[in-house]
């Protein structure tokens, strides 16, 4: 085990852990046994992770007294659709998994969002575990409880809540991780400190994000697990937490998903943080210092859609209620508020994000 293990309680109903540090994957089986006794483990993955861990997980879960079977779906936010849900949920039916059993996500954003909306629709609803393989993953989408799949209007429109029996993300699997993947989780990460912690967010102008990740992705699962308590259902204080994501989504769709989901939300954060600056909303210049840390981060801080293909793709957007759309818009680092405009406003306002 490379280092130790930090565990970050949440207090939602029901309440769960999430565990953080090396050497997790081939000791998960122990520990999943102590949380939800033997049962069939139906683990889920894609043809990438697969390779990497599929075996050290399935064989732990073994060892450990699980019956298990496995799932590869093909890898790509191209597969987080219907039909590649439909596989997960005929292959749970066809090995007779029951409420007392439970769907254990291994990977990353897709297949934690694809396992887990499984899980919550299959027989109304059976435990699922999330093992997080990628940054973006760990530090965000495996924790809370949000899982879902795209349609073809756009992203994350159909899900589910269902939060998960447990987390285990293992930090020794960021060093498979390809530089452009790593950079992808990296967009989360910085998101989280311009939404909560001046602290935090320096810690990613300075490069402490690649020497110390473990500590950076507990102090990110910390401050979601408090959003998420606070506000489980996304009714409030969590929409927060979809800072960058308006754009974001949009520029996911305009590309046919070919831009990975971290980029999109990079570019989406600094295109709404040129917006608060050019519309009066932020209390104090932090454009230029936000597109420099994702810049150091090897993220993209702009995009070539225009101002009326995001706007357009954006007024699908999930977070729109009726003839508006809630936006969140950074004050100054650590600071974040929502803000509800009229969709007929989108196009001004990225408008006035867009560099020149």
């Amino acid at each position: 085990m490379s280092n130790s293990i930090q565990i970050i309680p949440v207090h939602t109903a029901p309440a769960y852990a999430v565990a953080i540090g090396g050497g997790l994957l081939p000791a998960c089986g122990q520990r999943l046994r102590e949380i939800l006794g033997p049962c069939h483990a139906a683990v889920i993955t894609d043809s990438t992770v697969a390779p990497l861990y599929l075996d050290t997980v399935a064989r732990s879960l073994e060892d450990a007294g699980f019956a298990v079977s496995t799932y590869v779906f093909p890898a790509g936010e191209a597969h987080k659709n219907f039909e590649t849900l439909s596989g997960i949920l005929e292959f749970l039916a066809e090995e007779r998994l029951t409420r007392s059993d439970c769907v254990v996500a291994l990977g990353g954003g897709v297949t934690g969002d694809m396992a887990g909306f499984a899980a919550a629709v299959y027989l109304r609803g059976v435990r699922c575990v999330q093992l997080p393989t990628t940054l973006l993953s760990a530090v965000d989408s495996s924790v809370g409880g949000k899982t879902a799949i795209d349609l073809k209007a756009g992203k994350n429109l159909a899900g589910a809540f269902l939060q998960p029996a447990a987390v285990l993300c293992d930090t020794d699997c960021l060093a498979t991780l390809p530089a452009h993947v790593f950079a992808d989780g990296a967009a989360e990460a910085v998101k989280t400190g311009v939404l909560c912690d001046e602290s935090l967010f320096a810690l990613f102008e300075d490069g402490s994000l690649t020497a110390a990740p473990g500590e950076v992705i507990a102090r990110c699962v910390a401050y979601k697990a408090g959003v998420v308590e606070r506000d489980e259902r996304e009714q409030g204080e969590r929409r927060l937490l979809n800072l960058g994501h308006t754009v974001g989504h949009a520029i996911e769709k305009c590309s046919g998903y070919a831009i990975p989901h971290g980029h999109a939300v990079a570019a989406g954060l600094a295109i709404i943080a040129r917006s608060a600056e050019a519309l009066g909303w932020a209390e104090e210049p932090i454009a230029a210092r936000i597109a420099d840390c994702l810049a150091k981060n090897g993220l993209p801080t702009g995009t070539e859609y225009t101002a009326a293909d995001l706007a357009h793709a954006a007024s699908a957007d999930k977070k729109r209620s009726g003839g508006d759309i809630t936006l969140v818009i950074p004050k100054k680092i650590g600071v974040c508020a929502l803000k509800k405009v009229p969709v007929g406003q989108l196009l001004p306002i990225i408008s006035a994000g867009l560099e020149g």
